[in-house]
């Protein structure tokens, strides 16, 4: 039986048992879904024509800065009002336009350190006024990251907030281990390297902690993940570690499955596909990919731009004759679209890397 078989519903913005599910059945078979930061309506479309093209789920998550710019660049975030309202926003629009493109699509919010909790706040408020009207929040999750606080202050506030999201079923994902390089103006590329790597004693507490309340979670572990694009050889990923992590867990709770914890892969940017299939193997059902996005949307635009430039210096005059008008070349809707296309293919590429491809 396939996933489809298995969500209660099959396009859309997905929650709750269906998210459960969905991430049930990546393990099951061997892949994990891509989450893709989104910014536009613009980079939404690109995203979700990926995967439909290539018959498969998919996340969309907004990061701080994102949402803010979904607000515009010329509204204050003071107090997070430009992220609340802007996240706000681009959840309507993906749950509006979601639908017409035949998939089950996870709706997220991207790391939330501890100065930002405001902002995850006041997305929480908006997700219980949702409930009440339509019986579900409106996201499908969220992510909190407190990787840079004490381990104590990051189970403990995590669990809290994972009880207030508890009752709408909605998903959590929480980080241990920090993330080096920098992402969406969090900086830490000057990180000791072996706080880049989370101990199994670490992934047990969270795992006991976070069950106990629901079971709605995933988290991310460092195994020496870094945001952003390096050279090759200067990022030491250790995916095996998630395997130990596994096993740990198995064995210290009991459980029944070799892989009782939901895993997520951040800095993917860069990474193997032997890295992304081995970290997969070992029950990664989540990977965030945002630096080769935001660089493959320029590439679109900007060989437009070098191909076409003749015919976008003026509104009017290109070398067909100096009376021939330039609209069709410069009308946004069409080197935009440029962008879409580039950022696209690289989707399609992410989803086959995964093993997401065709599973539905």
């Amino acid at each position: 039986m396939g996933v489809l078989e298995q969500l209660s519903r099959k396009a859309g913005v997905i929650v709750g048992d269906d998210v459960l599910r969905l991430f049930e059945y990546a393990q099951e078979k061997n892949f994990a879904i891509p989450a893709i930061n989104v910014t536009s309506s613009s980079t939404v479309v690109a995203s979700l024509e990926a995967a439909r093209d290539q018959n498969c789920p998919i996340i969309l998550q907004l990061s701080n800065g994102g949402a803010a710019y979904f607000a515009g660049k010329g509204v204050s975030n003071d107090g997070q009002k430009a992220s609340i309202a802007g996240g706000i926003a681009a959840a309507h629009y993906i749950r509006a336009v979601a639908p017409s493109y035949g998939i089950p699509v996870v709706l997220h919010t991207d790391h939330c350190a501890k100065k930002l909790l405001p902002w995850l706040d006041g997305l929480l408020d908006e997700d219980e006024r949702y409930f009440k009207l339509h019986g579900e929040p409106l996201f499908s999750s969220h992510m909190i990251d407190l990787s840079e606080e004490p381990v104590d202050y990051n189970i403990n506030t995590t669990q809290a907030y994972l009880k207030r999201a508890a009752p709408m079923k909605q998903w959590l994902e929480m980080e241990i281990g920090i993330t080096g390089g920098e992402e969406d103006g969090v900086n830490n590329e000057d990180v000791d390297n072996n706080s880049l790597y989370t101990q199994p004693e670490d992934i047990l507490a969270i795992q006991n902690a976070l069950a106990a309340v629901s079971p709605y979670f995933s988290i991310a572990a460092g195994f020496g993940n870094v945001h952003g694009v390096y050279k090759p050889g200067n990022v030491r990923l250790h995916p095996e570690l998630l395997s130990k992590h596994q096993a740990y867990v198995k064995e210290k709770t009991g459980s029944s499955k070799d892989k009782p914890v939901f895993f997520v892969f951040h800095g993917g940017s860069g990474s193997s596909k032997e890295e992304y299939k081995e970290a997969i193997s070992y029950g990664v059902v989540k990977v965030n990919v945002d630096t080769d996005m935001q660089y493959c949307y320029l590439t679109g635009i900007r060989d437009y731009v070098l191909n076409k430039k003749d015919y976008l210096m003026s509104m009017v005059g290109n070398p067909e004759g100096a009376d021939k008008p330039n609209k069709k070349f410069f009308d946004p809707r069409v080197w935009v679209r440029e962008g879409e296309k580039t950022m696209s293919v690289r989707v399609k590429e992410a989803l086959a890397d995964f093993n997401s491809a065709g599973q539905l």
